[in-house]
């Protein structure tokens, strides 16, 4: 029996491929499966017996394994490439008709070949890059809004305690009483501009009554000969009053403009800076009552460290607080000199004017206008224009 089974595996068949290699069989696969598994996890000896008989012996010749020891198997790298199929080389048919092959890629075709089937991995440092600076802006806004949180906390405790009398504030009584008459003056000055335009409005609409009223005249003095002198001395006398009303009309409008670039602008500039200069103050007040409520505590390490940071703070605060009241104190004595010599221009015009106009002197009147270069709007000049209206 066993012949039989000799020569039936001699006259096995090798199946060969249309290159002349032999194929992979299966029992090939299993033998490598197996290999495989005995190189990961390491044959098992207690499993496995030996056999001294033939083929189909009895079963008295198995000899059990679990007392014999043996060298350890290693791993054989040479073995598996031996075992798998060669690559497959050119074919000789197509060789001998002439036809080329392809040559092998540079390494340089290859990695671009790669690169474009996977563009997201040249693009990993500039991605990472991306991210890492979106992570900091966020870190830096995080912190920003941290900062904003405290500082709002301290000052807001700061302003209650003072509310209450709880608490201490620093205070300049000099800079405090100009900072009061700067807000008294300004509350006095937008009176004087609310009262100069409401009489630049009522002057206005009287000037263009007398203007309709000198038109009507003249219409009636062409339309009844009866009555025509008298109509007309009464026409040129209201176009007489119309014109120097549209010359005081300009001189008002003058001070008004003034007045209100004084109060709008100037004024309001440096309220600003007192704004700024007030909570610098608060802020300042603030970690100055930090700082002594940390120096009246404990002295041990941490709390050294906790001191010395908010002497920091404290320090920053008050080189702001020293620059903002300086700079208050600086825009105070330019404003009151800007004041006095605006106010001083534009009161006398007003004066003038005035009096020129009720007293019928059309020419100290016009004299005035020159002599504070004042330029009055042709008629129709506030109407919009043809290219405006369409």
């Amino acid at each position: 029996m066993a012949d039989s089974i000799m020569s039936k595996a001699a006259t096995m068949e090798i199946p060969i491929n249309s290159n002349g290699d032999t194929g992979n069989l299966p029992e090939d696969d299993s033998l490598e499966q197996d290999l495989q598994q005995v190189m990961v996890s390491g044959p098992n000896l207690n499993e496995t017996s030996i056999v001294s008989g033939g083929y189909g012996g009895p079963a008295g010749g198995i000899i059990p394994t679990s007392t014999i020891k043996g060298p350890a198997v290693r791993f054989n790298p040479e073995y598996l490439d031996r075992r798998r199929a060669p690559a497959p080389g050119p074919d000789i048919r197509m060789k001998s008709r002439g036809v080329g092959l392809p040559k092998s890629q540079s390494a340089a075709s290859r990695l671009a070949q790669h690169t474009d089937l996977h563009p997201g991995s040249s693009n990993n440092n500039t991605g990472s890059s991306t991210e890492e600076v979106s992570r900091g802006v966020a870190v830096e806004k995080l912190d920003s809004v941290k900062k904003w949180g405290i500082n709002t906390y301290k000052c807001t405790k700061q302003m209650f305690s003072e509310r209450f009398g709880r608490g201490s504030r620093t205070v300049d009584l000099e800079l405090e009483a100009q900072i009061d008459v700067l807000r008294e003056t300004k509350s006095k000055y937008e009176n004087i501009l609310r009262l100069a335009t409401a009489l630049t409005t009522h002057f206005q609409s009287m000037v263009q009554t007398q203007q309709a009223l000198g038109d009507t005249f003249t219409d009636l003095s062409q339309k009844s000969p009866e009555l025509q002198d008298e109509f007309g001395y009464n026409a040129e006398t209201q176009k007489l009053l119309c014109r120097n009303g549209e010359a005081l009309l300009g001189a008002i409008n003058f001070f008004v403009s003034s007045v209100n670039t004084l109060v709008n602008k100037t004024m309001e500039d440096t309220l600003l800076t007192i704004k700024q200069y007030e909570n610098a103050r608060l802020e300042f007040d603030a970690y100055r009552s930090d700082l002594e409520e940390l120096s009246l505590g404990p002295r041990d390490a941490a709390a050294m460290v906790r001191i010395e940071m908010a002497q920091h703070d404290y320090q920053i605060h008050r080189d702001k607080y020293e620059r903002l009241r300086s700079d208050v104190t600086i825009k105070l004595k330019f404003l009151e000199e800007n004041k006095v010599k605006v106010m001083h221009k534009q009161l006398l015009l007003f004066h003038n004017a005035i009096s020129a106009y009720f007293a019928g002197n059309q020419e100290q009147l016009e004299q005035t206008l020159i002599q504070f270069n004042v330029k009055l709007k042709p008629p129709g000049s506030d109407k919009p224009s043809w290219l405006e209206e369409q």
